[in-house]
This record gives C-alpha cells, structure tokens and sequence, in this order.
C-alpha cells in the first residue's frame, strides 16, 4: 500500500481526536437509561462509514439496539470483505476505581505506552479497534487502493450477548455475503510479539437465586434454626470445584477436547514471564485447575466463575438480618464442542440438585454462544500474517483467547465463512475494568495494518 505511513502521519491528530469523540458518548447497551447515548452513537458510526467512502450506509433496526450496515463495491468479481464490529460498552462500574472519569477520554503515557494512551470505557473493546477498520477504509478509498469490496456490519448489543444480531444474520444471507470476516475485537501479545487470535472459548451466563423464608428474619430469634440463604448459597457454589480446582458438575467436561502435546508445546512458545504476570496483578500466586499452566487455563480449559454474589444487607453499619434471598450471576466459559445451551441446562439441573432441604433455587439463564476455532492454513489467516510480516517486521504467532465473541460460531454456521480476528489491543488494556485504555501506537499500528490485509486477501484468491 503506497504511502500509507505519510497519510496516518498527516492525519494522526485528526484519527484521534475522532476516536476521542465517539468515546465521549456512553453507549452502554446493558443500562436502559443510555438509550439514547447507544443510538445517537449508531448515528455517528453512519456518518462515519459515509465520509470513509461507503456507497451505501444505513440503519438497521432491531428488536433492541440499531445495527449500522455500509458497503462499497468496486467489481463483484472481486473478493468481498465483511467487517464486524461493536459499538456499545461495558458499564464503567465502579466509578471510584477510575483515574480519570471513563468518559471524558485523555491521552496519558505509561510505560507499555510511551507514546500514549487513550484512557477511557470502549477505548480498546470495541470502539478503538474497531474505529481502525474505519480509518483504514477511509485510506483505501481516498487514495484509490481498495483492492476489493468491503462490508461493514456494527452493532449495538455484543456487550449484552448479541441476541437481535443472530436474527439479523439469518435474515440479511444475501446482504451480508462475503469471501471472510474481518474483526478486531481482540488483542496480541505484545507491540514487539505481534499475533493473531485462532481460537475463542464459548461462554454460559447464567443468574441464580436461593429463597429461605418468605421474609427477612431477625438473626436472633431465628439464626441457627431456618437456613440462611447467603450461606446455603456459598457453601453450593464452593461446591462447584474441587480440592484441584477442577468443575464438579457431572457432564461438563464430556465433549473438552484435550490438545496434543505437540499443540501445548507450540502454545508454550508464546513469550511468557510468570512473575512479569504476578507483578502486573499485584498478587503472589496464580491460581488454577490442576496440570495446565497459566496460559493453557486461561484459553484452552474451561472455567465456572462467580461474577457477582448480593443478599441480605450491606449498606453502612450493622443490621442483625437473615436474608429471605441471596443472588449470584455465574460465567462459564467453554472450549470449543462444548455446547453453551447443554451446559447451561447441565449447570441448572446439578445446581438444583445440590440445593439442601429448606430453601428453593431458580436458574436463570442470561447468554451464551459457541467456542470457535479457526484455521491457520486459511487464505485469510495467510493475508493477516503478510500484513503483520510487513508492518511489524516479523510473522504473528497464532493464539488462542480465553475471551469470547459468541456470534464468531453464528457467522460461519449461516454465511458460511471463516473469521480472522485481527487485535492490536493489550491484555493489560483493562477492557471491562475501571481505567480501560487503548495505546496510541496500537491504534494507528492497526489502521496501518488493515489495508494491507486487503492487499494480500485480495491476491490470494486469485
């Protein structure tokens, strides 16, 4: 791609102060009272896509949140791109944990960054990443190098499981027909150790209550003779592993696949500093399911996870009561062939099971979606590798993310493509947590990157 560097350079300021923009805007899709911040945000995508050079631009309504469609096509003979992304975000909770207030965005450097970092919620998951692919059209069409055609397909609700985008896809095969799937929703290992993600774990999100007596109870008069839903509800979830941290629910592991040797051992080539990862957590130990190290229980081996766990009192002060319910929201995030539905209905039938005489238990399940895989022998994964190759200056090393995109496994199972996941953000990038941010250099890496995956794509299938 010709003068690509000179153009991002040229325009550095301008891409920024754009990103800066759309992170002002609190489109978070889980809290009703951001309705209108969510979709003035799909308004912005729209007029963004439209002076990036999209033909066609337009919104999409659903039964929740808008989806923003653009495309652009040069000659249908060509290979077609299409381009997934999001633009809502997590709830920036809790607030006090923030440096700076998670929408109003600022550049600050750090020592991953010394160039900067933009510092606010959505920075790098998604608006960041995906604004790249934004910038990068824009470069391609205004220097007359798009190589092929071009899809975009932006949504508002992956943050709270994607429902309505599922609906989307099966109705819109025609629309949305492409040669491969293109996303940044993910991240590498490093700037200097640059990878591509190949692999997703599946997730299983689930809400569960435990009820006691019928109201709250004096902890007095009653403590010791009605069970206590908070402690019935601890001791079941304690349950839920055993002494080598391994999941008890019968069934869970049926379908795991157990990689090869060969396959950890070319995992374990990743560079890895174990008390580099300690350090950056400020805890002593990890912590885990027995035989695995750290990166093989966080990406190939399943996890149960408490998320949230409420009841009784907990305001300031004390108050002598005995909860009529206690709650917990529950994650489980899955290998792939582990069927999210199967094993949430495997969760709920043992979680009753395990309830003790004396309350009741109800499971509610919230979301989920399947793990994914995707090859590397693939003209897509080859056209990201070359890109990489050239902007970085050695080849990505293929990973596998112990996060989830449950609607990766929709897309090839209705539109009959494979997905290549191109991230430039970090682990430490804080994605869901207070002080999320996104690095300059990682930002403009990315714009510089995409165009040529274009390139390379539109070679290989020749």
């Amino acid at each position: 791609m010709n003068h690509i560097k000179s153009y991002i350079s040229e325009h550095k300021d301008r891409f920024l102060n754009e990103l800066i923009e759309l992170l002002k805007i609190p489109s978070i899709s889980a809290d009703s009272a951001y309705k209108n911040d969510v979709l003035k945000t799909a308004d912005a995508i729209k007029i963004s896509l439209e002076k990036a050079g999209c033909d066609t631009v337009e919104i999409c309504e659903t039964d929740g949140y808008p989806i923003v469609y653009g495309e652009k096509t040069i000659d249908k003979n060509l290979p077609t791109v299409l381009v997934y992304g999001h633009y809502d975000v997590q709830p920036p909770d809790p607030l006090d944990l923030w440096h700076s207030p998670p929408f109003e965005p600022v550049i600050k450097k750090t020592e991953k960054h010394p160039d900067g970092a933009i510092f606010a919620r959505g920075a790098s998951d998604d608006k960041g990443q995906m604004y790249m692919h934004v910038k990068a059209m824009e470069f391609m069409t205004s220097t007359n190098q798009l190589p092929c055609n071009v899809k975009f397909m932006i949504e508002g609700e992956e943050e709270v499981g994607s429902a309505n985008l599922a609906t989307f896809v099966k109705n819109n095969q025609e629309k949305l027909k492409n040669d491969v799937i293109l996303i940044s929703d993910t991240g590498m290992i490093a700037n200097d150790v640059p990878s591509i993600t190949t692999g997703l774990r599946g997730l299983s999100y689930v809400e569960v209550e435990v009820t006691g007596p019928n109201r709250d109870l004096h902890s007095g008069l009653y403590g010791g003779a009605v069970a206590n839903p908070i402690n019935v509800l601890t001791k079941m979830i304690a349950s839920l592993h055993d002494e080598n941290n391994h999941i008890t629910i019968p069934g869970f592991y049926d379908k795991v696949e157990d990689l090869s040797k060969d396959e950890r051992s070319d995992m374990a080539k990743a560079p890895f500093s174990l008390e580099n990862y300690k350090k950056a957590l400020d805890i002593d130990a990890v912590y885990g399911e027995e035989s695995y190290t750290t990166n093989e229980r966080n990406s190939i081996r399943p996890t149960l996870d408490v998320n949230g766990i409420w009841g009784g009192y907990t305001g300031e002060g004390a108050k002598t009561v005995i909860a009529s319910k206690a709650y917990a929201k529950i994650s489980m995030r899955l290998v792939p062939h582990q069927d999210w539905e199967e094993i949430t209905q495997l969760f709920k039938t043992h979680f009753e099971n395990i309830a003790p005489k004396g309350v009741s238990v109800k499971v509610t399940p919230h979301h989920g979606g399947q793990g994914y895989v995707t090859p590397i022998n693939s003209i897509g994964y080859k056209a990201a590798s070359n890109a990489y190759q050239d902007t970085f200056g050695k080849s990505p090393i293929p990973q596998r993310s112990g996060g989830s995109i449950p609607i990766v496994a929709l897309f090839e199972q209705e539109l009959k493509s494979k997905t290549i996941l191109m991230g430039f953000g970090l682990n430490s990038d804080a994605i869901h947590s207070p002080n999320e941010h996104f690095g300059v250099w990682n930002y403009l890496k990315g714009i510089e990157t995409i165009p040529l995956f274009y390139k390379y794509f539109t070679e290989l299938s020749k």
